[in-house]
């Protein structure tokens, strides 16, 4: 199992830094617009939709809700609009981590087949929309890179800090082996990692990228959260069989769902470049 998860996740991480760095911001917009489709997909699972018809026709409402957005904010160079709807997207993964702390009470606010499709819009369109944004901007490839390995080093210090000193239960509910610890030792370490990679591109706007950094890492934490708890409550372990070792995209993406927006609206909030 361990030699099939490094496999799949070495292939993948070729195939994405690849289309990242050496293909146009386009086809990099596309690549993830398909990773979107996939997560529609099963998140339409997630939701409680089992009958192939439905599913697809989520898929394409998803699909073409995010050529709209993109259309009326992006394409069109209204990062106005484009920041109001990721500020919106910022307040639903606060709410969510409302649902999450009070799990399976909330599940009575959003346990519905419709309340849980309605979920996916806000989880998978800012997301998509915050790639294609972060993609476009000058050294857009780096900012993208650098809010992958953010989320990468929450997880993984959260992980070996919860497994050392955790003792306080993020949300036991949902995921016990979660800790405030982690969560602290995953901030730390994603600091780190965002003060060695800003010393190495030249250091520049120290203050900007803390600001960016911290709310970035955290938040990454509600994504895995909130995809747990939704699986929790569909009775599932994966969110789907895709990734052989890995599970599901969504299982792989989940911190990346919550944290790209927060990143991107810290990026236009403070016109941090690298």
């Amino acid at each position: 199992m361990l030699k099939q998860r490094v496999l799949t996740a070495s292939v993948l991480a070729i195939v994405f830094v690849s289309i990242l760095f050496y293909l146009p911001w386009f086809v990099f917009s596309a690549a993830m617009g398909v990773v979107m489709l996939i997560g529609a997909w099963e998140w339409a699972n997630l939701s409680g939709l089992s009958n192939f018809l439905s599913r697809i026709l989520y898929v394409l409402f998803i699909g073409g809700a995010a050529c709209t957005c993109a259309w009326l904010t992006i394409w069109s160079d209204d990062i106005a609009s484009l920041k109001a709807l990721l500020i919106a997207a910022c307040i639903w993964w606060a709410i969510s981590l409302l649902w999450i702390q009070s799990f399976p009470t909330s599940a009575i606010i959003w346990g519905s087949v419709p309340a849980r499709l309605v979920m996916g819009i806000f989880v998978l369109i800012p997301a998509w929309l915050s790639h294609v944004f972060l993609r476009i901007e000058p050294s857009g490839a780096l900012l993208i890179l650098l809010v992958v390995l953010l989320v990468a080093a929450a997880d993984i210090g959260a992980y070996f800090s919860g497994r050392a000193i955790g003792k306080r239960k993020l949300a036991p509910s949902v995921s016990p082996g979660k800790s405030w610890e982690g969560v602290l030792g995953g901030a730390i370490l994603a600091l780190v990692l965002a003060i060695v990679f800003n010393f190495f591109l030249g250091g520049h706007a120290w203050l900007s990228l803390f600001l960016i950094v911290i709310p970035t890492s955290l938040v990454s934490v509600v994504g895995d959260l909130l995809e747990s708890m939704v699986k929790r409550h569909r009775g599932v372990k994966d969110s789907s069989q895709l990734l052989p070792g890995h599970g599901g995209v969504l299982d792989r993406i989940d911190g990346l769902l919550a944290a790209t927006p927060v990143f991107a609206l810290a990026v236009i909030s403070t016109h941090w470049q690298i």
